[in-house]
Parts: structure tokens; C-alpha cells; sequence
């Protein structure tokens, strides 16, 4: 049995129309497919098959019905419905969950955006307020003379201490977090032996590293034995490291209340790290924050009653794909069995063995995608109920799997879609295109991780693109794709003439082989997939075993012989309202 595809026409024709359009020499070199050694091979069963007519002679009852269940199990939903009046419930179970996902997804994307604008506004605010210098526009701030090093430690302090009267935002101190009990921590990092000579090219080190610290509160009173004495601490610039201050903040996010949410309590972890590590001479000052949310005590909002919808909805969306999850997980095993029940038969009534391309053709990898998004929605949707209780804080975890799955989701439309011939194109041809593609790119990604150390070696000193693998990688990715050539040829220093020569050949050698040769061959392996495809009219397919096994039975689902009963019109769920072949859904599974 050959199969034709005719894209232009959206039509299948058989082997009866394309034999009659062969010569008798095509006939004899065509591929078919024959599932035994001999002529007409005979077993103790009751089924013949006969090479030299190339048709099935006698067929018992149960090969009879292990064709109808094969080509039942590879029917498409629509198909399934006229056969045995099943309700597509699968189908209907997918497009509600689509939804719910979605909204689920959107509901907290809006909460994780505030979040995530509240954590950024107040960092842009204690940058602003303890940065001396600080202008917003650049998070490049350095400092090079050791006054300008005291005054940056004294300013942020001293801010720190202030910070009741100057601030507009409303923050509370956290005590007993810094040294010896104290809300702030100001601490040197030195190397234990640090002598250097430049005059007579000498020095003694010893990298083991020292440090020292010393605490601040804001107290009216401090703790015993705890002092403001930080204008009494002495850094040690012949062997300095670094210098840190260290302390926590708290806030409320009253944004929430717009979402009819619980206002949530958050903790500002501040880090202001001086760095010296280089001793070249600049100093780098930077600030860190770290966040971590709670719920509130005792919280209190006028006229809110409390609100179990969003954990209600979420406890819904979990069900649901519980639920799908069963019933994909069923369809596998399902297939599973019909395929040892198919491999089986072959081995007993055929003595042959059955090709892997036909063993996986039983396994859905669309049923595995959607299992995989309904683990990551159920784990997701979890994550965001200890979220909105405020046991956890994990918004990116929960994001990813929520964002992951919803993407899963949506790709799994085109399952539905690919019923459909005329939408079934991007499917086909990825199919066809995926192995010569996948070996395209293993043979380019040589090259490219070749370009990728050579620039970061090489460019890394004198280019700030190429100044980490990550980074090297990134700016060769966006040169393929034409994007900041100008800026990536102009930003090299001419501090080397011959670095400079070198990363002229570099640049020009990368740009005209990824894009005048690899990217052009990239999008002709794609054409060249769908080319075929589309003319593959002229052209007979390949038909496996399967295949020519399950074409065999000519039923149709209309025919009754699914359930023994007239079929039903077609239903509201129902993808279309033809008759869909056992040839349509070989182009789709």
C-alpha cells in the first residue's frame, strides 16, 4: 500500500490511482512492503499472504479485529465519534484547560509583576539614599582616592541612620542582625601579610584573608559594649580587599490591595560592597538586595472580607490536570499494550519482528507533551497556594513552571489542528526537516564554539562584548542575526595593532560564514523539507508495516462495524463533519 499527498488539492489517493500512472518497471522497483520470505507464506493460522499478488489471501476473525483496533486507536477524535459514538471528552478536557492556564497565568503574572516593580523601585530608593554620588543613570560608581573611600563608607552610615527623616518611603529597622547584636554591620576583608615594594619590585604576601568588623545601631542607646565608633574604624589599604556594609530593612507592598490581594511584608537584605580586589587603584562600589516576603501580623484591611477564590480557582485548575493527566497517561498505556498485542501477533502468525519506527509510532509524543505541562501546572499551581499563604516565596520557581506549562499547553493545540490537511503543513515538514537539521547543527555548533573561545581569549581583554563565554556567545548570536554590526566593529580598542588586525579577520570571517553560507543553508534545509513534501505527488511515500497491516481494513467509521450500531451526527465537539481515513491520520500520528 502507497500513500500520495496532494497539499495543493488537500486530497489522498491510494494505490490504485498512482499504479495505474506506473510504468511496468516502476511497479517492480516499488517499495512494497511484504511480510513474508517466501511466495505465499503459509502458517498454522488461518491467514496467507501472498508476495507475488501482494494482497492478503484469507483472514481470520481475530486479524480482522486487530486491524479495526489499530485503526481505531490511530482514528482522530472526530473520526472516533462516528465510530463508536465516543464523546471526544479528552478534547473538551484540553480546550478547558487552555483556558483556565491561561487565566490562571495572567492572575499571577499580574501579582508577580508587582512584586517584582515593588523589589526594583526599592532598590533604585537605597541606591539613591546611600550611594554618595549616585546619579541613576550609570550603576558604574567608583571612587580612587582613600578620602573619597571613608567619606562613601560614612555617607551610607550616616544615611542609614538618618534614614527616618529623609526618606519618603515608610521602613523599619531590623536589630540584633549585625555584629555583637547590632542593626548594621561594617566590615574590612585584608590579607593576613601584605607588603608591596613597587620601587624595588618586591612584595610578601600572605593570601590568607582577615576580617574585622565592627557594628552600628541606631539606638538611642546601644547595647553595651557596642559603640557608633565606625568613624574610629581604620581600613587597611596596603592589603585591602573589600569593605561591606551590611543591614536589613522592612516594608509593606500596599500596591496589593488593587488585586484585592493581602498586603504583603517584605525584608530587605542591603549589601554595599567597596571593592578593591584589583588594586589597580579604583575602587567599585556597588549595592545588593535581597528580598524575602511574609505574611503580615494580624493584617487588617477596612470592608475586605476574606478571599478564597484565587486558592478555590487553583485548587480547580490542579483537578483538572490531575485528570488529564490520568487520561493521557491511560492513552499511553493503551498504546503500549496494542503494541506488544501487535508486535506479538506478527511473531506468532508472521514470524517477523516488527521495525521500531512501528513500535513508536504507538507511543503519542503529543500525550507525553501534555503530561509533562500537567506536571509542571500541578507543581506550579501548588507553589503559588504556599505563595498566596504566604508560607513561600518563590515567585520565579512558580513562574517558570506555570509559564513552561501554559507554553506546553498552547503547543499542543497543533495536534488538533494537524487533523486537518491543510493545516498540517508546518507539522509535516518539521518532521521531515528535524534529523537533517538536528545533524546540520551539530556540525555548526563546532564551529561556533570555536568563534565563541577564540573571541572570549583572544577580544575578551580589549572588548567589552567579549568579555565572558555567556556574553561572547551572545553578541556572535546577534551578528548572525545582523543586529549591533556597526557597534560590535567600532567598540574594539586600538591598544594592540595587532589584536586589533586580528579581530578585523575574526569579525569578517564569523559574519560571511554563519550568514552568507551556514544561515543560508539552514533555511534551504527547511525549504528543501517542504519542497518535498508539496511534491511529493509525483512521488510514491515509503509504507511500513503497520501501515500496509491496518490499510488492509477497509471499514469505515461511518460503517457501524466500530460498535456494531448506526453512528450519531457529528457533535458540538466535534472537529469536522468528513470522513477521515486511515491515510489522513498517517500524515498526522
Amino acid at each position: 500500500m502507497v500513500l500520495i499527498l496532494d497539499l495543493e488539492k488537500g486530497q489522498l489517493h491510494g494505490l490504485e490511482q498512482w499504479a495505474a500512472a506506473l510504468t511496468e518497471k516502476d511497479k517492480l522497483l516499488s517499495p512494497v512492503t511484504r511480510y513474508g520470505s517466501q511466495d505465499c507464506n503459509n502458517d498454522h493460522s488461518n491467514s496467507r499472504w501472498c508476495t507475488t499478488t501482494g494482497a492478503w489471501i484469507t483472514m481470520d476473525q481475530e486479524e480482522e479485529a486487530l486491524r479495526r483496533k489499530l485503526k481505531y486507536f490511530f482514528m482522530s477524535p472526530c473520526d472516533k465519534f462516528h465510530a463508536k459514538g465516543r464523546k471526544p471528552f479528552k478534547l473538551a478536557l484540553q480546550i478547558i484547560k487552555i483556558l483556565i492556564v491561561t487565566v490562571q497565568l495572567v492572575m499571577f503574572g499580574l501579582s508577580n509583576q508587582m512584586v517584582v516593580t515593588f523589589k526594583e523601585e526599592n532598590t533604585a530608593s537605597f541606591k539613591h539614599l546611600f550611594l554618595k554620588g549616585y546619579d541613576g543613570e550609570s550603576d558604574a560608581l567608583a571612587v580612587y582616592t582613600q578620602s573619597d573611600v571613608y567619606d562613601s563608607m560614612y555617607y551610607a552610615i550616616e544615611q542609614y541612620l538618618a534614614l527616618s527623616e529623609t526618606t519618603v518611603g515608610r521602613y523599619a529597622y531590623v536589630y540584633g542582625v549585625g555584629v555583637n547584636g547590632s542593626a548594621l554591620s561594617l566590615c574590612q576583608q585584608y590579607y593576613k601579610k601584605g607588603r608591596i615594594d613597587p620601587a624595588n619590585d618586591t612584595f610578601n604576601i600572605d593570601p590568607h584573608i582577615i576580617t574585622d568588623c565592627v557594628g552600628v545601631s541606631p539606638l538611642i542607646t546601644p547595647p553595651e559594649g557596642l559603640g557608633n565608633n565606625y568613624k574610629n574604624f581604620t581600613l587597611k589599604f596596603h592589603k585591602l580587599i573589600n569593605v561591606t556594609i551590611q543591614f536589613q530593612l522592612k516594608a509593606i507592598n500596599l500596591q496589593t490591595i488593587i488585586n484585592n490581594e493581602i498586603p504583603d511584608c517584605y525584608t530587605f537584605l542591603i549589601t554595599i560592597v567597596l571593592d578593591n580586589k584589583a588594586h589597580s587603584g579604583k575602587v567599585k562600589i556597588s549595592l545588593d538586595n535581597e528580598v524575602s516576603i511574609k505574611e503580615c501580623r494580624d493584617p487588617s484591611v477596612s470592608g475586605h472580607a476574606e478571599n478564597y477564590a484565587r486558592v478555590g480557582f487553583d485548587v480547580f485548575v490542579a483537578v483538572v490536570c490531575v485528570l488529564s493527566l490520568v487520561l493521557c497517561s491511560r492513552s499511553i498505556i493503551r498504546g503500549i499494550l496494542l503494541q506488544f498485542e501487535f508486535v506479538q501477533f506478527f511473531k506468532d502468525t508472521l514470524n517477523r519482528t516488527v521495525a521500531w519506527g512501528d513500535r513508536m509510532e504507538f507511543i503519542n509524543g503529543w500525550y507525553i507533551l501534555l503530561i509533562i505541562s500537567d506536571l509542571f501546572t500541578i507543581t506550579g499551581s501548588f507553589i503559588k497556594i504556599g505563595i498566596e499563604a504566604k508560607d513561600i516565596a518563590s515567585y520565579d520557581l512558580c513562574g517558570i513552571l506555570l509559564g513552561s506549562s501554559t507554553l506546553l499547553v498552547w503547543v499542543g493545540v497543533i495536534r488538533y489542528l494537524s487533523f486537518f490537511q491543510k493545516y498540517n503543513i508546518l507539522i509535516v515538514t518539521l518532521r521531515a526537516a528535524f534529523p537533517n537539521v538536528i545533524r546540520f547543527c551539530c556540525c555548526v555548533a563546532v564551529i561556533y564554539l570555536g568563534y565563541c573561545f577564540c573571541g572570549w581569549i583572544v577580544l575578551g581583554p580589549y572588548h567589552v562584548k567579549f568579555r565572558s563565554l555567556s556574553m561572547v556567545s551572545e553578541c556572535l548570536f546577534s551578528l548572525i542575526n545582523g543586529d549591533d554590526m556597526f557597534v560590535t566593529f567600532s567598540g574594539m580598542q586600538e591598544s594592540s595593532t595587532l589584536v586589533w588586525v586580528f579581530s578585523q579577520v575574526y569579525l569578517y570571517t564569523f559574519i560571511s560564514l554563519f550568514i552568507y553560507m551556514v544561515l543560508s543553508l539552514f533555511i534551504a534545509l527547511i525549504t528543501g523539507a517542504y519542497e518535498t513534501i508539496k511534491h511529493q505527488t509525483h512521488e510514491p511515500m515509503h509504507i511500513t508495516d503497520l501501515h500496509a497491516f491496518i490499510a488492509e481494513c477497509k471499514d469505515t467509521p461511518n460503517s457501524g462495524k466500530f460498535r456494531g450500531l448506526e453512528t450519531s451526527p457529528c457533535s458540538f465537539f466535534c472537529c469536522c463533519d468528513r470522513t477521515t481515513t486511515y491515510e489522513d491520520v498517517l500524515l498526522v500520528n
